[in-house]
């Protein structure tokens, strides 16, 4: 009897931000560079909303707006495999980490990873701040209408309690 490797796939979330440079083009060319990695393949992309810029004091007017999307992809790649490539493809995009959220020419998030639900020092899945952030709960339910974030439920509620729906 033959055993046939089959590798697993498993569909993931993808945040893509940028308020340095040309933004749109920046995007673009890492939603490509993600989509011709081996081991993914790109199965959504959201539109693109503006947003003004966030800062770990609040809404930051005085700087830069951001472009931001949702992708989403299947992949082979573990969560952590799949991180090593979107760091990788934020330093192609010349992103450099000098302060906490600070502005940046490219920023790509794993926002949900096949459900998982983990911490690490490198990694935690889901993204601990996807539930308050409408910059990419929106895109994401554009591109997934039934989408749930683990341990803080359907998409399309966590957007409609931001906007102040009951």
């Amino acid at each position: 009897m033959s055993v046939t490797k089959r590798l697993i796939r498993a569909p993931a979330v993808i945040a893509i931000g940028a308020n340095l440079g040309d933004r749109r083009a920046t995007m673009l060319a890492a939603t490509r560079e993600l989509a011709d990695t081996d081991g993914v393949e790109l199965t959504a992309i959201s539109s693109v909303i503006e947003t003004p810029a966030l800062k770990p004091s609040g809404v930051d007017h005085d700087a830069p707006a951001y472009l931001n999307a949702v992708a989403l992809i299947t992949t082979t790649l573990t969560p952590d495999a799949l991180l090593a490539v979107l760091n990788g493809i934020e330093r192609a995009h010349g992103r450099v980490r000098a302060e906490r959220w600070g502005d940046r020419t490219l920023d790509l998030d794993i926002v949900d990873f096949a459900g998982i639900v983990s911490t690490s020092p490198r990694l935690t899945l889901p993204h601990p701040r996807a539930f308050e952030r409408d910059f990419v709960l929106v895109p994401w339910l554009e591109v997934d209408p039934d989408a749930v974030l683990p341990g803080r439920g359907r998409v399309a509620e966590l957007v409609a309690g931001l906007n102040g729906a009951p």
